[in-house]
């Protein structure tokens, strides 16, 4: 008999009930509140363990996701349910056989093993156990220490560390991506002649949280030779070099961009690793990561770059365009880790409090778990998903899915009456975590008085210190319920062991794709942290919450968006031919084209065609061809620097001619199209006058209109180096001022949500190549006098500051929110970074009386002083 049918056998026929009863089990054990159908234990204890763990050795042996993780549910049941030590013991071997080491530490974390399990073995079976642990390992060179890998891993390392290869490497979540990416970035940072690497991550919590788990490495290494930053500083990189220190840059695509043009591209980048790296081929924003990672091999043509992506069916597809010098090496997996459960919460007919639990088996099959009974009738969505998650729960941290920041606001609230929250109102770290909120954001919001009782709420727009400190006391038990919005897709490496979801989506109405799904429910039973996780879909039979079902778990394709853009054919050619003729207020019903566009007018504009350009060999040779043709066309209309629209690819030359022309047409004081200083009494009217140019000759950003003068206010506030809370109290104020009525809760979303698609993404985006075109003017009049030398206008909006102080704290490695409060302390705005750290130095005694959120002094004391009495961040820097 071959292994695959030997293993075939063994599921369908030899243990297939076995199999059955341990997966309720296991499924069962973790969940609260769950009346079972059968006693589990009672069958249990008749289960022949030693035949179940045979089978699982055998099915061990296989590189098929099917045959492994049914023996990583005979291991995880071994392990978690059997009542005898020598049961206990063979499950842990079994994770060992299947290389999962660190579920089996956490066997011994959790006194499910009694400790020296060596010592217990045979002869034989110490000598297997060893050298199995041999093969199972690497050597990080620069501290000759041994990592314990899974395959997956150790083929990644293996590959990774040919000089000449690019890599792109593909694997579900929870399988040690990021943990091995970051060990070996530091490795190779020490062992070669790389002086400076970039990490890129999709989102700024996940740029922070790379940041953190990256300079905590470095500590605990001892290494001094290795700077971790992620502000875009051209300094950083001066004198990084100068110190003869190395650098790793934590970057997001767009400050990857901004660097660059700090640098005047003159920048050389070593190392590169692309996150989420199959986002290429997302809507709008594909193609500014496509464009940094091509700048980047621009400036250095012999750089390394590792692709990141989870459980995607083709990572070779990400090495398509690499220089034909190097080698281009998918690693690959599908093999599971940790297991996940997909569980079907489907009410009893005529009973909305009773609930039946069953787990989703292969090809449509439902194995029962058991029953819930509701503390109420479920009367609204909302009401149904916090009861069904208080119901269920686990016995560790449950997540609650939301379709937006409102619904995740009052789903927290009702989770809140449903729990017992006694013990928890005593706790001072979630006093700590209510007081950042009220005064980091306003006395009344909503957070405060919900974390005290055990349950938060989560979702992009908030601070980033709010955001951090909510995970950090959620991944350290005392937030029990976490109620999350699709912040958690984009790769925040946060665990539990529950998510309860009914109907997502991403977007306005839009039900979320099956890849970002799965993305999601790779937050449940994070390796190393747990051995298995729930994910709870309600209603998984009403079409209208889940139009396409349940999704099933399988792996999907990448492809860039130029890529799918080029698949419209026809519809590229038509908009490309008739850019120049377009209204700038009709180019975001046709958003994807435009950025499509401007990218390959950036590069026929820096090369003279896109004939010779790699992603050319993928389309056919006579569509290219007529591309390229229409863009010499149009072309011939602009008179820009090629080197100026590289600086801004993401937004489309024949825009930034457009405004040229406007300026050289204009006829009034050619100051008033100046920015003003933020603090200056003319800035509001002359930043809405910007606003309104960049809607008219640019690209419609700033949405309505009629809120111009609403972005100019935010924008301006954000540039002053104001705090959240401040802004908050302003726009109430105004509308107290216009007896305008108001939601506060409302208000506050909103004005999170200008900050950050206003103030921190639109704005810098079309203002800094408003700013270029404006100096380009300027000098063609000899108007250079005009040109301040003052700080990047990106920038400054990307971090919102206004003095050298509040950089130099940000750049210290504060959050924007800490920067801004410790800033108000400082008297002078003009320190550096060493003046500003000894600032901190000779203060910090004088914190605790100065009121400063406790949160904001642990975070100052944490980072610059390297104190960190609560460890915060040593849950962080796990595998993930």
């Amino acid at each position: 008999m071959k292994p695959a049918e030997l293993h075939q056998w063994l599921l369908s026929d030899a243990i297939r009930e076995d199999l059955e009863l341990v997966t309720r089990a296991t499924v069962a054990s973790e969940l609260i509140g769950l009346t079972s159908e059968s006693n589990l234990s009672t069958e249990l204890e008749q289960l022949n363990w030693e035949r179940l763990l045979l089978a699982g050795s055998l099915l061990a042996r296989s590189n098929e996701r099917t045959p492994v993780e049914a023996a990583l549910r005979i291991a995880t049941a071994a392990v978690s349910l059997a009542r005898t030590d020598q049961v206990h013991d063979a499950g842990v071997i079994l994770l060992q056989k299947l290389s999962n080491y660190r579920a089996a530490d956490l066997a011994l974390e959790r006194h499910l093993l009694k400790p020296d399990l060596v010592g217990r073995l045979g002869t034989a079976a110490r000598l297997e156990a060893f050298t199995r642990e041999l093969n199972n390992s690497i050597l990080v060179e620069h501290s000759g220490e041994w990592l314990r890998v899974n395959p997956f891993q150790q083929n990644f390392w293996i590959h990774a560390r040919n000089p000449d290869s690019w890599v792109s490497a593909s694997a579900p979540t929870a399988s040690g991506k990021t943990f091995l990416v970051l060990q070996w970035l530091i490795d190779e940072m020490k062992t070669t002649a790389a002086n400076m690497a970039v990490y890129l991550a999709p989102t700024r919590a996940l740029v922070s949280e790379i940041e953190d788990n990256l300079s905590l490495l470095i500590k605990r290494m001892s290494i001094e030779d290795i700077e971790v930053t992620s502000l875009p500083l051209a300094t950083k990189y001066s004198d990084a070099a100068k110190a003869s220190k190395k650098l790793i840059c934590v970057l997001t695509q767009e400050r990857l961009h901004l660097l660059a043009n700090a640098l005047n591209d003159n920048v050389k980048i070593d190392l590169l690793i692309a996150d989420e790296a199959h986002k290429v081929g997302d809507r709008l924003r594909g193609v500014v990561l496509q464009d940094a990672i091509e700048r980047a091999n621009r400036g250095n043509p012999n750089i390394k770059i590792v692709f990141i992506s989870p459980a995607t069916q083709n990572p070779e597809a990400l090495l398509e365009d690499a220089p034909t010098s190097k080698v281009k090496q998918p690693v690959d997996s599908d093999v599971p880790t940790v297991l996940q459960n997909i569980i079907l919460a489907t009410q009893r007919p005529g009973r909305t409090t009773e609930w039946f639990l069953d787990l989703r088996r292969p090809n449509d099959r439902r194995l029962p778990i058991g029953e819930v009974k509701l503390e109420a009738r479920p009367t609204s969505l909302r009401k149904k998903l916090a009861l069904i998650a208080s119901s269920v729960g686990s016995k560790g941290g449950t997540l609650v899915y939301a379709n937006g920041a409102a619904e995740a606001e009052e789903i927290a609230l009702l989770l809140t009456q449903l729990i017992d929250s006694s013990a928890n109102e005593r706790d001072p770290e979630l006093a700590g975590l209510a007081d950042l909120a009220r005064r980091g954001v306003h006395e009344s919001y909503q957070l405060a008085p919900l974390a005290r009782k055990g349950v938060a709420f989560h979702y992009g727009n908030m601070p980033s210190l709010l955001r951090e400190e909510i995970e950090r006391l959620f991944r350290k038990g005392k937030l029990r319920f976490l109620v999350c919005t699709s912040t958690l897709i984009e790769g925040v490496n946060l665990s539990c062991r529950t998510i309860v979801v009914r109907g997502p989506r991403k977007g306005v109405k839009q039900p979320m794709e099956p890849h970002d799904f799965w993305n999601l429910a790779g937050r449940a039973g994070r390796w190393g942290n747990e051995f298995q996780g729930n994910i709870v879909c309600i209603d998984p039979d009403d079409v209208g919450a889940w139009p396409n079902g349940v999704p099933e778990r399988r792996r999907y394709p990448i492809e860039r968006e130029t890529d799918s853009v080029f698949r419209s054919g026809k519809e590229l050619l038509d908009f490309i031919q008739t850019r120049w003729d377009r209204e700038t207020s009709q180019l975001n019903q046709s958003a994807q084209l435009e950025q499509v566009c401007a990218y390959l007018l950036a590069l026929r504009l820096r090369e003279g065609t896109i004939l010779n350009a790699p992603f050319t060999r993928r389309h056919d040779g006579a569509f290219i061809s007529a591309v390229d043709a229409l863009l010499t066309q149009l072309v011939s209309n602009i008179s820009l620097p090629a080197q100026l629209v590289n600086r801004h690819s993401a937004v489309s030359a024949v825009g930034m001619q457009k405004l040229l022309n406007y300026f050289r047409s204009y006829e009034g004081n050619i100051e008033d199209l100046l920015p003003a200083p933020p603090e200056s009494s003319d800035a509001y009217n002359r930043m809405t006058r910007i606003m309104e140019i960049v809607n008219d000759q640019l690209y419609p950003a700033f949405q309505p209109p009629t809120l111009i003068p609403l972005h100019t206010l935010v924008v301006l506030e954000w540039l002053k180096g104001l705090s959240l809370a401040a802004i908050i109290r302003a726009r109430i104020s105004y509308h107290q001022r216009h007896k305008r009525p108001f939601q506060l809760p409302k208000l506050i979303r909103n004005t999170m949500e200008l900050i950050e698609q206003t103030a921190r993404f639109r704005a810098p985006k079309y203002i800094a190549a408003y700013m270029e075109v404006l100096k380009l003017h300027l000098r063609e009049i000899d108007r250079g006098d005009l040109i301040s030398n003052e700080m990047d206008v990106g920038l400054a909006l990307e971090f919102g500051v206004s003095t050298e102080t509040l950089v130099s704290l940000i750049e210290l490695g504060l959050s924007r929110m800490a920067a801004v409060e410790i800033h108000e302390k400082i008297a002078l705005d003009n320190l550096d970074r060493d003046q500003a750290k000894k600032w901190i130095e000779e203060h910090n005694e004088q914190f605790d009386g100065m009121d400063i959120p406790r949160v904001i002094v642990s975070e100052v004391r944490r980072k610059i002083l390297g104190i960190d009495p609560d460890g915060a961040t040593e849950a962080v820097a796990g595998q993930s």
